[in-house]
């Protein structure tokens, strides 16, 4: 299987001649110059691992790995930086970083450092966990894969966890702060729009797929997912 990597960084020779070995090794690589960009395509897009710059124009890579963390994404993170002082490895450590690598650096050093975050992250062998359905919605947490039908989804890290907790509770009403509580760590409030927002774009992408409504809002109280 090919792993798919972000590599944030406004060097442009770096960017390029890392993407470049990356994809010699077999991965599939996303190259972008800036935290901005960064954040948004980790929120769009499903990532194997992210490495990330920490010193780059207007967001910087500690910025991104915290409001990623924020948002409940467990991808794994590579930070980049010339920065080699104790405390600025802390910093990025801190910030949620699962590595810390300086520059400048050996491929091969790397390569190994991916390969052990990536190691992690897997699930240990035998361990693999059924998949769970609901009438023609299945969903399988270890390739964390979504279908309708014969109809594959493409979601986010977020939308894949939040449409997982709902199916693992199905026919459950989940309270607002409950799904924030394990999504996101913590409560945004009550004035907080981005539980909607995200229910929002899982229910378009079903939709999309054909399916009925299936994610059921319960005014004032939460979600569940039911047959249809």
């Amino acid at each position: 299987m090919a792993y798919t990597v972000l590599v944030a960084d406004d060097d442009r020779a770096i960017r390029e001649s890392l993407g470049r070995a990356l994809e010699l090794e077999g991965y599939r690589v996303v190259g972008v110059d800036d935290g901005v960009q960064a954040l948004t395509r980790a929120r769009r897009e499903a990532f194997d691992v992210l490495v990330l710059d920490v010193m780059m124009p207007g967001l910087d890579g500690l910025g991104v790995c915290r409001v990623l963390r924020a948002d409940g994404s467990r991808v794994p993170v590579l930070m980049l930086t010339a920065r080699v002082e104790t405390p600025d490895r802390v910093l990025g450590l801190d910030a949620g970083a699962d590595d810390y690598l300086p520059k400048p650096f050996e491929l091969d050093e790397l390569l190994a450092r991916l390969r052990a975050l990536l190691r992690r992250a897997a699930p240990p062998d035998g361990e693999r966990e059924p998949s769970l359905s609901v009438g023609d919605l299945r969903l399988d947490p270890a390739a964390r894969r979504v279908w309708w039908a014969a109809t594959e989804l493409t979601l986010t890290k977020t939308e894949f966890d939040l449409l997982e907790l709902l199916m693992r509770n199905a026919g459950v009403v989940l309270e607002h702060t409950q799904v924030y509580e394990r999504i996101w760590g913590y409560d945004f409030g009550v004035d907080s729009k981005n539980l909607a927002v995200y229910i929002g774009y899982v229910r378009r992408k079903l939709a999309a797929a054909g399916a009925p409504p299936v994610i059921r809002t319960i005014r004032g109280v939460g979600y569940t997912v039911r047959r249809s």
